[in-house]
């Protein structure tokens, strides 16, 4: 089976400033997001991307050319809207100190299931868009590139953990126990018989494992071997 590896992208000045930027035009990396844009660059080099899938937002494609750049010949980037950020509506370009003092803030952190954003879209409809998304991509990469395809889809926060949400088999309710930081990496593969994840919102460690061949489907009763990593394979 294929892997998605989601990455979120790095810090923008809006992060820094408290800003949710939303769908905002013109916010890009700052100095600091660009410096983890290139560390999430550098730890998937060792990879041989089948292809890399960003959103249209300038910092996802400010974050997705960084990760291209080591790659030595990965195709371009295509966007795609349906993994573009929420819509928040009304609530973009506000503080989010203002925007905790909403009566729908509370709602947002207990049931997003429910929250449509004023002017905007519902939380369970980013879900299902970003989804069914990154599945469709997945199958074609597979059918592609066979089942040891490994690709890339550069997102937004909320996107990525509404994602992690569903391939863990979690109520959207109860995605914000999950966490997605800036240029980190989160690791998914879609199975036969169900999602399994791998990894969720790391920024350092070894990722050269995911190019090696031979995927199994079935998850290995008591936990399995795990993966041999370069430093262990003389041992």
């Amino acid at each position: 089976m294929a892997t998605v590896i989601l990455v979120r992208h790095g810090r923008t000045t809006a992060n820094a400033d408290g800003l949710l930027a939303g769908r905002s035009l013109g916010v890009g990396l700052d100095t600091l997001g660009l410096a983890q844009a290139a560390n999430a660059g550098e730890r998937l080099s060792v990879v041989p991307l089948v292809g890399v899938v960003s959103s249209p937002l300038q910092r996802c494609r400010e974050t997705s050319q960084l990760i291209l750049d080591l790659q030595g010949g990965a195709p371009a980037t295509p966007v795609d809207e349906d993994i573009t950020e929420c819509d928040y509506g009304d609530w973009q370009g506000r503080t989010l100190i203002d925007l905790a003092q909403e009566p729908l803030w509370p709602v947002v952190q207990a049931h997003p299931s429910s929250v449509v954003f004023p002017g905007g879209e519902s939380m369970a409809a980013m879900q299902a868009r970003s989804v069914a998304a990154i599945r469709r991509h997945d199958a074609i990469f597979e059918a592609e590139h066979g089942p040891g395809a490994v690709w890339v889809a550069v997102s937004h926060g909320d996107i990525i953990k509404s994602v992690l949400a569903d391939a863990l088999g979690m109520h959207l309710d109860l995605f914000q126990r999950i966490n997605v930081g800036p240029a980190s990496v989160s690791i998914v593969r879609y199975g036969p018989q169900r999602p399994s994840v791998h990894a969720i919102n790391t920024d350092a460690g070894d990722l050269s494992w995911l190019a090696a061949a031979g995927r199994v489907a079935d998850a290995p009763v008591g936990g399995g071997a795990g993966t041999q990593r370069p430093r262990d394979s003389g041992a």
